[in-house]
């Protein structure tokens, strides 16, 4: 953990590695706290880029000490195991102390992610507000308002956030277990431009924002109905008509079968697919989101 006081002023929090095979974040910030080292801070930056550091180690989406999913456990038990005492300790103990907070997230080994910022949509308007001004702080292609129902609801770092009042993002960037320098860009981005904006550093440089997209997320999800080959026939980022052809499922159980075809339940824009071509039954292959109308 690093804590950079320069006295009073907000405070931020900023953590990545929650999920250990998820690498923007975690470099993204390493690169921070050297910036930071030389910057004249008017507030508190607490950086911690390896939260869940045994998954890190491990290069796992879960802890390899107890099988924790740290973004299932919030807000966490001072007497569970090793990966609920974390998510314990960050809700009760770092989150008082924060007036903001970002958990970087990315696609991670299963998930090819376009890159965006998704948020709780707030406990009352006041809240709301404030959580959209991070998210056009941060500035990601794309933006979305959810209560999680893709995964993870109100366990959640940032749903347990939420719930104390706080303006607090995660991100999705990157894709597989690698480094993508896309993701890399734009959550350095994001977070430099979010101490400057916030008054924290206010001479941070910071590239200007992409201009966010806001969305809803989700809309509709597809499923692999058996084990097999995934062969994918549409990319993040991309826009499909509903019956569109989205894939096939090669059978492990049977070389002679047909494959299983899949196609879009809606219309809507890709926000992830499936990395590794073997899929087990019941693995989430596609997501969609479609635009938010603000007018």
């Amino acid at each position: 953990m690093f804590c950079f006081n320069g006295g009073p002023g907000p405070t931020a929090l900023l953590t990545a590695g929650t999920h250990g095979d998820e690498y923007e974040g975690q470099v993204a910030l390493r690169r921070l706290v050297h910036d930071l080292g030389k910057a004249d801070v008017r507030g508190r930056v607490i950086i911690l880029p390896a939260l869940n550091q045994p998954a890190v180690v491990a290069g796992r989406r879960t802890s390899p000490l107890d099988g924790g999913n740290l973004n299932r456990l919030f807000p966490g038990d001072p007497t569970g195991g090793p990966t609920s005492m974390i998510a314990h300790y960050v809700a009760t103990e770092l989150f008082p102390m924060a007036d903001l907070v970002i958990d970087v997230h990315s696609g991670g080994s299963s998930l090819d992610h376009v890159a965006m910022t998704l948020a709780r949509p707030g406990q009352d308007e006041k809240q709301a507000e404030a959580i959209r001004r991070l998210i056009k702080s941060f500035g990601a292609p794309y933006g979305a308002m959810t209560k999680g129902e893709s995964g993870g609801a109100s366990t959640t770092l940032y749903a347990a956030a939420e719930a104390q009042g706080i303006p607090a993002l995660t991100t999705e960037l990157g894709s597989g277990s690698t480094l993508s320098s896309t993701g890399l860009t734009i959550a350095e981005g994001g977070l430099r431009r979010v101490l400057r904006d916030y008054g924290i550093v206010p001479n941070m440089d910071a590239p200007e924002p992409y201009p966010t997209q806001l969305v809803r997320y989700p809309i509709a999800s597809i499923y692999s109905p058996c084990a097999g080959l995934f062969e994918p026939f549409a990319a993040p980022g991309e826009v499909v008509a509903c019956g569109q052809r989205a894939g096939l499922v090669h059978r492990l159980d049977d070389a002679l079968s047909a494959p299983v075809e899949l196609t879009f339940p809606s219309g809507g824009i890709v926000t992830f697919r499936r990395f590794p071509t073997l899929s087990s039954t019941g693995d989430a292959l596609f997501g969609l989101m479609a635009p938010l109308d603000v007018s």
